[in-house]
């Protein structure tokens, strides 16, 4: 193959090289090149369309004595002159990969003198006004090219955050067993950037994300549904013990490209390559990060494999919040910890479904929240920077402990570390209800709009606020709209049949009851209100049944006492109602730090000395 001649200038798409001087001119305008990205390009000029391997280009950049990282220093230098011929990896039009071997010059290539390329131009007499007319369409040139760059790398404003949502990663492997790789790193990705950066970055979440998976709808069309400047795809490619990350950033309102990268890595690399696209994506957005952001980046370590894709099945049984599903997600992470036991991820998910089944009545309140703190602390001494654990932790000081100082502590803390989770702000704006603080509560309700634009849950969330204010014009309407959107919720039904009765539409409220406790597995909430509204429309019998039931169930698995002491209040018996109520306090049930402030279940109760008493104690904000 034919050497370069030294002075002979090198064409190329719109771009020529000077191999004597190293300059590069794109369009006829110099463009600013570094020593080693153009030692690379000049190597691969001298073979267009040959492989130039890995071992080459090492010996032309490093000298054999010097210590350097050259996987890390090479793909580097590659990403960087990629940049500055505005090239991308995964649709190359010069540099094609060679995974593993080296890369390839693959645009056509024309060799030619200087003289051939530039003509003199004769001087002329040009008339003034020409002149003046040239520069004034100078000028318009030059703004416009500004706006242009402004428009597509946008920086910063200290008005507002950046928006940037990330797409589901599409699934290469040709195997749909695969597709919880690619919807878990999609996941984590949102989880990854979410992290980084309260003031200045949004991120949408993955509730949202997740509903454009295999969506024909252009890129400006769901930059403008979700209201984000930035949109993060990718793809994931698995093989064996490899796995390929493909990514690219775009302008969501053009389209335009503004970086992209793959990494060919083994898997349990995984973590690192997500910190590693996490700080790539901040760099091009012109974020800067915190020294704590910039720690949390750099404490991504290798994980064991299989630990880790266990992980992730678990995190896509999450969001269906079903007993089955709770159960699932639990042995998932169990057998995870069984390969890696200092996972901290797997631990804070066991404790997330320790808080799950003590709040869902599933397991007595004081074993359900010990195994809640023991994971949160193991989870936070693996890696101090889960702020997600942090809220676990303040919903236990809040419904267990009934500590509002520590929950109001460790909800701080959360949000320092995750500014961007819709969980942590999920669990805050109920937290913020129950304390009487409509105004927090509804801004934060504002805030989860903005990450998790599309997500249901949003509605009942609404409608939890109303519960603990007792406004159930406002919430009728709500859970009205909710529940047409999502019928089979039964926590939506719950709160539609509540609205229904605090309005003092009974019989309205009991079909909604009735297909809570359909759609719940009969948990003892929908089954408790359900017996209430039998017993206060003269329907005693099947009230009393309801309660037969519970008491039978009591004497075998878990049966909460509130529940029993509320249809106990609804049969007009108040002495076993507060019998109940006693029980329920010295197994400090989650019930009464949740329910007792607003439940009407409990209004007949309320004008009792006992029932202040015990408001007290549990430390009610009335």
């Amino acid at each position: 193959m034919q050497k370069t001649e030294p002075d002979r200038l090198i064409r190329f798409g719109l771009s020529e090289l000077d191999p004597r001087t190293g300059e590069l001119r794109s369009q006829g305008s110099k463009v600013k090149l570094q020593d080693q990205p153009l030692q690379i390009l000049l190597a691969l000029l001298e073979k267009p369309g040959d492989v130039v391997t890995r071992e080459e280009l090492r010996t032309k950049l490093w000298p054999a004595d010097t210590f350097v990282d050259f996987d890390h220093g090479l793909n580097a230098a590659v990403k960087r002159l990629r940049d500055t011929l505005g090239d991308v990896a995964e649709n190359p039009r010069y540099i094609e990969t060679l995974p593993r071997h080296g890369y390839r010059f693959i645009a056509p290539v024309q060799r030619t003198s200087p003289a051939n390329l530039r003509l003199p131009i004769p001087a002329v007499i040009r008339p003034r006004w020409l002149v003046a007319a040239g520069c004034i369409v100078l000028l318009l040139i030059m703004a416009a090219s500004y706006l242009l760059r402004r428009h597509t790398n946008k920086t910063v404003q200290p008005d507002r955050r950046v928006m940037l949502a990330v797409l589901p990663f599409e699934n290469l492997s040709g195997d749909p067993s695969q597709e919880f790789l690619s919807d878990g790193m999609t996941y984590e990705m949102i989880n990854w950037l979410g992290r980084l950066d309260a003031h200045g970055l949004g991120v949408i979440a993955a509730t949202s994300a997740m509903k454009y998976k295999n969506s024909p709808k252009r890129i400006s069309e769901i930059g403008r549904e979700l209201g984000v400047d930035y949109i993060l795809e990718g793809s994931v490619k698995s093989e064996g013990d490899r796995v390929r990350v493909t990514v690219q950033l775009m302008a969501a309102d053009n389209q335009a490209h503004l970086w992209a990268d793959s990494y060919d890595r083994d898997r349990s690399d995984i973590l690192l390559v997500q910190a590693n696209i996490a700080r790539a994506v901040t760099q091009q957005i012109r974020l800067t990060l915190t020294p704590q952001a910039q720690e949390r980046l750099s404490r991504a370590r290798r994980v064991n494999t299989d630990a880790y894709l266990d992980y992730l099945r678990g995190q896509l049984e999450n969001p269906k919040f079903t007993y089955e599903a709770m159960a699932k997600e639990q042995a998932y992470y169990e057998r995870a910890l069984q390969k890696d036991p200092d996972f901290a991820l797997a631990y804070f998910g066991l404790a997330n479904c320790y808080l799950n089944y003590m709040i869902t009545r599933r397991l007595p309140p004081g074993e359900a929240a010990i195994r809640t703190k023991e994971f949160v602390a193991r989870a936070l001494q693996l890696d101090v920077n889960l702020g997600e654990a942090y809220a676990v932790l303040a919903y236990t000081n809040w419904r267990y402990d009934w500590d509002v100082q520590a929950a109001d502590r460790n909800f701080q803390r959360a949000f320092e570390l995750s500014p961007n989770s819709v969980h942590v702000h999920l669990s805050h704006i109920t937290y913020l209800a129950w304390r009487g603080h409509q105004t927090e509560a509804f801004a934060e309700q504002a805030i989860v709009r903005q990450l998790d634009p599309l997500r249901l849950e949003a509605g009942a969330q609404s409608g939890l606020i109303y519960y603990q204010l007792r406004e159930y014009g406002p919430m009728l309407e709500e859970m009205h709209k909710y529940v047409s959107s999502n019928p089979g919720h039964w926590v939506g039904r719950v709160q539609l049949g509540v609205a229904y009765e605090g309005l003092g539409q009974t019989q309205q409220a009991i079909p909604e009851y009735q297909k809570a406790v359909e759609y719940s597995g009969n948990d003892n909430d929908p089954a408790t209100s359900l017996a209430y509204a039998y017993a206060r429309t003269g329907k005693r019998a099947e009230a009393e049944k309801i309660l037969r039931d519970l008491l039978e169930q009591s004497k075998t698995s878990y049966a909460s006492p509130y529940m029993i002491a509320a249809i106990y209040a609804g049969l007009g018996n108040k002495d076993k109602a507060f019998e109940f109520l006693a029980k329920a306090y010295e197994e400090r049930s989650t019930d009464l730090s949740y329910f007792l402030k607003a439940d009407l279940r409990m209004d007949t109760l309320r004008s009792d000395q006992r029932f202040q008493d015990l408001a007290k104690r549990v430390g009610l904000p009335l």
